[in-house]
């Protein structure tokens, strides 16, 4: 009897479970549901959490995740705007933006199918980036001619133009150009031109040095000439200040020359004391002729 009980709510539960799992669903964090009945998409995505169902064949439940997935397109050849054969990679971050618009768009939900694509929408759009410019843009011996950042947003934005007219129900997050490459058939031709290109900025450098030697150079000068015409402007108006204070002299010289004859008598002594000496002199010589008449007793004397 003990065992007969044990046994039903062993099937009890059973069935619990089996009934549960036919009209419930669980959704997980990462996930989003779309439910279809009949084939045909019923209410909004379901979001994380327990939800309840119709078993199949009436109600069917496509679950997508809903992270970002990674994505590389082919090493492929593409030619540049001046006709040269460039060699790339993208790589693609993409995510499922309406769960319904996929499921729609892709048999199944299949994230191979769309993954197929967009590798032809990729594979589209960088041969019309790439044609556009010139290999210039993508290898340079000046860093500032490179136009990485506008290709990658110019091939970005035609991917993402062509998903959204055509509802796929897929975003891109991020997209990057990974590798470029040359064939062998180019390459020296290009390593050629890069290092003509180099030669170019190396003599505009040299220029521009000389250039800024040459102002550099002038403007000394120039400085030097200014210095030198203020230093002789200078001296021309000190002379002219000299000649003046010698002309306003001569002219009492010449109104009382016994007085320019004195003192230039006194300043022939002055010179003539100017050290520590003992002399011995004649009072009849000039300008000792003017010891002549002194008094004998003067202090010193």
């Amino acid at each position: 009897m003990k065992r007969n009980f044990i046994t039903l709510i062993t099937a009890a539960v059973l069935i619990i479970i089996f009934v549960l799992l036919l009209f419930t669903f669980q959704v997980r964090y990462s996930e989003v549901a779309v439910v279809t009945t009949f084939g045909r998409i019923t209410g909004a995505p379901r979001e994380p959490g327990l939800h309840l169902r119709w078993p199949w064949p009436i109600q069917q439940v496509y679950k997508f995740d809903q992270r970002t997935q990674n994505f590389e397109d082919k090493f492929s050849e593409n030619l540049t705007g001046d006709s040269i054969t460039l060699l790339s990679s993208v790589y693609v971050g993409w995510r499922i933006s309406d769960p319904a618009a996929f499921l729609n768009s892709f048999r199944n939900g299949s994230v191979a199918a769309a993954q197929s694509q967009l590798q032809s929408i990729l594979t589209s759009a960088k041969s019309a980036v790439v044609g556009s410019n010139t290999l210039a843009d993508f290898v340079n011996a000046d860093t500032k001619q490179l136009k990485f950042d506008q290709i990658q947003n110019e091939i970005e934005q035609m991917v993402q133009d062509e998903l959204q007219t055509n509802s796929y129900g897929i975003q891109v997050v991020f997209l990057g150009i990974k590798q470029l490459g040359l064939p062998e058939s180019v390459t020296q031709a290009v390593f050629d031109r890069m290092k003509a290109e180099r030669n170019i900025l190396i003599s505009q450098a040299q220029n521009e040095g000389q250039k800024e030697a040459i102002m550099i150079r002038a403007n000394a000068d120039r400085q030097a000439n200014i210095t030198l015409a203020n230093a002789r402007a200078e001296a021309t108006r000190i002379e002219g200040e000299g000649v003046a204070e010698a002309a306003k002299t001569l002219r009492i010289f010449q109104e009382n020359p016994d007085l320019a004859v004195f003192l230039l008598r006194i300043n022939a002594l002055q010179q003539s004391l100017n050290q520590k000496s003992t002399l011995i002199f004649d009072q009849r010589t000039p300008p000792f002729d003017l010891f002549q008449g002194l008094p004998t007793n003067m202090p010193g004397h």
